[in-house]
This record gives structure tokens, sequence and C-alpha cells, in this order.
């Protein structure tokens, strides 16, 4: 079964909710829309423990982020390939990520 794609204006009502978390590009018509955010820790060990953390939890729910490391920081991109855009996975795992750090 399909992943259904969230609306603009499901998305709109989603972000609050979501502290930290912003449109990546600025992308608002549900079509391609991803949300990013960026966390920094106190150092490297500290960065890949919580990347850990995420990737069990991602893997959980068989929905995989977008992400890189640098060091002390981590930049996270969400979105949905499967339903080409936001889905309600993303705004889970955001959720869940929010709560890890």
């Amino acid at each position: 079964m399909p992943i259904p794609r969230l609306s603009a204006a499901e998305i709109a009502d989603a972000l609050p909710g979501l502290p930290g978390w912003a449109l990546a590009g600025g992308k608002f018509d549900g079509e391609g829309a991803a949300i990013h955010r960026s966390f920094a820790f106190a150092d490297f060990a500290e960065a890949f423990a919580f990347m850990t953390r995420v990737a069990l939890v991602a893997e959980k729910a068989d929905h995989h982020p977008e992400w890189s490391n640098v060091w002390n920081r981590v930049e996270i991109t969400l979105t949905t390939h499967d339903a080409g855009g936001l889905s309600t996975r993303d705004v889970d795992l955001a959720r869940v990520i929010a709560e890890m750090v």
C-alpha cells in the first residue's frame, strides 16, 4: 500500500509541533517536501552516540533519515521517497529524534 504524502496544510499543522525542524529548501507544496534539523554536540563521540540511537529507532520503524556528520555536528533531513514528499512517518520520526537530544 502506498504511503500518503502530507498536504501543504498538513505540513503547516505539523511544523509547530516539531521545534527546531524547518522545511528543507522552503518547499511547502507537499511534493518533494522535506524537513531538516541541525544538531550540535560536545564532541564526535556524543554526535556518534546520538546517530547510533537514531539509527536503531529508524531501523525498527523501517524509515531511514538522510544525514551527515562532521565532528560534533549532525545534519538530518527527513522525507519519504515512496510518497514523493513528507509523510506521517517523517513527522513521527522527527518527534522521536527530538526526544533523544
